[in-house]
């Protein structure tokens, strides 16, 4: 994938800064809001028997969290604002905003071959794969999942050496652990630093997300939900290579909902950071239905439910999808839908924005439970905040 990026990166800040001119949804109190969530939650969380959820919402630009159930159903331990949830997948979107500022830093191009930051893969097919191409799921039909036979990093290197591409680079979308786990892994590299320790320092700090973590500090164990899977047995993600950089954070909803904000423009966050977290928001891919950007999916607004039901599907996430690559990137939108699912074997996430409405949500779950019904909730709280329905 080989796109100008002098010319592409003017024309990303100046559609950045159209936010100022954006749409407004229209202004709710507090109670309209709660009531909005109530009446998705209570029947969502009775359906599929979650213990306990987190659902945090921007309306009209400001934040609002709201708390339900019990963080474990053995203590009865009600779901409180210091609850820590893992967020499966939607730790991807903050691997790729690593990888975006470190790109502002210097240290890393996204246009890049991997065996810039890897030389032994030089001579191999993985070493000519791009740094965008990891970061949208092109780089030719990785795997879902590390195989498990990979322990190590040694191991990690033996296997990419071998890997050969089922498909040329940029034609097929396949999702996978393995391409994003490797953006993270390269972007800790060329910053020269650890990656955990990279995202508290360059992420989650600067937008205030104490209480967001990679490596659980014994602290905070007491705060840490027990998740359930979907036979409702109890379950915790276990370790496993690139687990840190694909799927690994555990968080708030106020600190996760923090995160929207800044994708949202949140005028305090950092300018550099800023402009990274705008970079994650282009569009490089075309995969049917949905735009890919760098990890991020997005799809114009307005946006048909059964479109988005399509785009979070299961057909997405096993299948080879056709992808074509836009040329020069499509610059970051505000009348667009962007959203991303994570899950673990016992919690389920969803995260959604639309920039020029200035609305978001975060749905955190103790328990394994499908995309389906993820999205058809937020996209049910968003209607109504936006539309009044």
């Amino acid at each position: 994938m080989r796109f100008n990026v002098t010319r592409f990166v003017a024309t990303l800040l100046v559609a950045g800064c159209a936010a100022a001119t954006a749409g407004r949804a229209a202004a709710f109190t507090p109670d309209d809001v709660r009531q909005a969530v109530d009446r998705t939650v209570a029947p969502l969380m009775k359906q599929y028997e979650i213990p306990g959820m987190a659902i945090g919402v921007i309306a009209d630009g400001r934040p609002h969290v709201f708390d339900y159930g019990v963080m474990s159903t053995q203590t009865g331990q009600p779901v409180a604002a210091d609850t820590l949830f893992e967020i499966g997948s939607v730790s991807k979107t903050l691997t790729a905003t690593l990888a975006a500022d470190a790109q502002e830093r210097g240290e890393l191009s996204l246009t890049d071959p991997v065996s810039r930051y890897v030389p032994a893969l030089q001579r191999r097919p993985f070493g000519r794969v791009t740094l965008v191409e990891l970061g949208t799921h092109t780089a030719g039909g990785l795997p879902l999942q590390v195989p498990d036979t990979i322990r190590d990093e040694a191991g990690l290197m033996r296997y990419l050496d071998a890997w050969q591409p089922a498909y040329a680079p940029g034609t097929r979308r396949t999702y996978s652990n393995v391409s994003v786990g490797m953006l993270g892994w390269i972007t800790a590299k060329a910053a020269g630093g650890d990656f955990s320790t990279l995202m508290t320092q360059r992420l989650f700090a600067p937008l205030g997300m104490t209480h967001t973590y990679i490596d659980l500090p014994d602290a905070r164990m007491a705060d840490y939900a027990q998740g359930y899977a979907k036979d409702g047995k109890p379950v915790r993600m276990t370790g496993g290579a690139l687990w840190r950089e694909a799927y690994g954070v555990r968080t708030t909803a106020a600190d996760l909902l923090r995160f929207v904000q800044a994708n949202l423009g949140r005028a305090d966050t950092p300018p550099q950071l800023r402009r990274a977290i705008e970079r994650t928001h282009a569009g490089y891919v075309r995969a049917a239905p949905l735009t890919q950007d760098l990890i991020w999916e997005q799809y114009p607004y307005p946006v048909a439910l059964p479109t988005l039901l399509e785009g979070n599907g299961m057909k997405m996430i096993v299948d080879a999808t056709p992808a074509s690559e836009l040329k020069p990137p499509q610059p970051p939108r505000q009348d667009v839908w962007i959203n991303k699912t994570g899950s673990t074997n016992g919690f389920s996430t969803y995260v959604a924005f639309i920039p020029a409405k200035r609305v978001g949500i975060v749905m955190l779950a103790n328990r394994s439970f499908p995309n389906d019904a993820r999205v058809e909730a937020a996209y049910r709280i968003l209607a109504s905040l936006v539309d009044g329905r």
